[in-house]
């Protein structure tokens, strides 16, 4: 993920937030309350999944309607799904693993994305094809906080953010790594809050995510 996100002042999504949330969307008329509630809560990026049918609508909407936030979408498989969120307001892409194909896709899209990492060796295939910054996935199945610091010494290039089984209790440990610029994660918006339109309870969750970065000691 090489090129900078439009009209932000971080160079990467990596460095927008602590945490990213991780938002699957049922009904698309969430969107735009929920973004809000998340970017009143300090985490302006926001990974909509391409898990739902809602959630095209919803990256559309959040684009349109929430000045503040730096939508992107998650689960990307295919290079047609490149394209369609591209074209819907995404401003970066992450997916979940990567083939040449895919990432070929993403590098043309024009945004910043994260192709997903499980091992030593798509890490290094990766560097090898310039890509720098990538998701880590599923973090605490693949390894968790002592796999990525195995890996920041012989690859201190990489950086990741790992996402797949993170709460705000092992955040913390991930956000002290050297490799590791944020992570991803859903706890902040429970889906009970999100159906019961709990816009203030989820906004109290961010604005607790967003200061986990300080939890965990010095980052970098």
């Amino acid at each position: 993920m090489t090129s900078p996100l439009p009209s932000s002042p971080a160079a990467s999504v990596l460095d927008l937030a602590p945490v990213v949330p991780v938002v699957v969307l049922s009904d698309a008329a969430h969107a735009v309350p929920l973004a809000r509630a998340l970017v009143a809560g300090g985490l302006p990026a926001i990974e909509v999944t391409l898990r739902t049918p809602a959630a095209l609508e919803g990256i559309r909407a959040i684009a349109a309607g929430v000045p503040g936030a730096v939508v992107g979408a998650g689960t990307v498989i295919t290079a047609e799904q490149v394209g369609a969120c591209v074209a819907a307001g995404a401003r970066f892409l992450v997916s979940p693993g990567w083939t040449d194909a895919l990432l070929t896709a993403m590098r043309g899209s024009g945004v910043p994305f994260l192709p997903g990492v499980s091992t030593t060796s798509e890490v290094v295939a990766l560097l090898e094809r310039g890509v720098r910054e990538m998701k880590f996935f599923p973090a605490q199945a693949a390894g968790g906080t002592a796999y990525l610091r195995s890996l920041a010494g012989p690859l201190p290039q990489a950086r990741f953010c790992p996402t797949g089984g993170i709460g705000p209790a092992t955040a913390p440990e991930y956000l002290a790594l050297s490799n590791v610029g944020c992570v991803g994660g859903s706890w902040m918006v429970p889906a009970d809050a999100v159906a019961a339109g709990d816009w203030a309870r989820i906004e109290r969750l961010a604005r607790a995510a967003a200061g986990l970065r300080d939890a965990g000691g010095t980052c970098r």
